[in-house]
């Protein structure tokens, strides 16, 4: 299993539908985001975040924690290492629920409970996916795709809140600061998606190759120290 990281707005749905579209061999498990922006709990939950995070964000982050860490442990056991899973538990710890507690939108309480889940989940319970994938774009970039996308859920998205997203994606994924050491070690291919890869169909074939090549080169050598690397 690879799981595509990335900022709001950067494509990762798009970019695995695409994926699996020119390579049917590859998988794609797509975020559950039904769960935290529809109707299935009475209301949008991340809509409401955007309104008032002081008040939503333990809830947001804690149902979308559950519903990260099912995915996971489904995917941990298909027989098929080929799939892209679309954001995970990880980025929900190391990115959202990380700004919030720098925000204060989480209260120490909250944040004790919640990071002992995640410490439990992460380093007892949760099997390192065999690689990440970084869709890696300028805030400013994932920012305008996201007000031609329109959402409802997302009117209150300001760009502030994305460049803070961005940064700790960066800090994740490429400065790999403060992980936990069962982590430390997973490989990371960072793509350039600032150039749009919907409508450019060089630019996808490319991403898709660079992918391919990513997964054998990494199944291949999962005992071997592995490097963060750029395409």
């Amino acid at each position: 299993m690879y799981i595509v990281e990335g900022n709001i707005g950067v494509g990762k749905s798009t970019f695995i539908r695409l994926i699996n579209k020119l390579d049917s061999s590859i998988g794609i498990v797509p975020e559950p985001v039904e769960n935290w922006t529809g109707k299935e709990y009475g209301q949008s939950l991340l809509a409401e975040f955007y309104k008032n995070p002081s008040r939503w964000a333990y809830t947001l982050e804690t149902l979308a924690m559950m519903s990260r860490v099912k995915n996971h442990l489904l995917e941990t056991k298909n027989s098929n290492p080929f799939r892209l899973m679309e954001r995970s538990v990880y980025s929900g710890h190391y990115c959202f629920a990380k700004n919030d507690k720098q925000n204060k939108y989480l209260s120490s309480l909250e944040w004790q409970i919640y990071n002992s889940w995640i410490d439990f989940m992460i380093r007892k319970k949760l099997t390192p996916p065999l690689g990440f994938i970084y869709l890696q774009a300028k805030p400013e970039i994932c920012y305008d795709r996201v007000v031609c996308r329109n959402r409802k859920s997302e009117k209150e998205l300001s760009l502030d809140y994305m460049k803070q997203i961005h940064n700790w994606h960066e800090r994740f994924l490429v400065k790999k600061e403060d992980l936990f050491e069962n982590i430390k070690n997973a490989p990371v291919l960072v793509l350039d998606c600032n150039e749009d890869f919907l409508n450019n169909k060089d630019k996808i074939k490319k991403h898709t190759e660079n992918i391919k090549a990513f997964m054998f080169q990494t199944t291949s050598c999962t005992q071997q120290p592995t490097k963060t690397l750029s395409k």
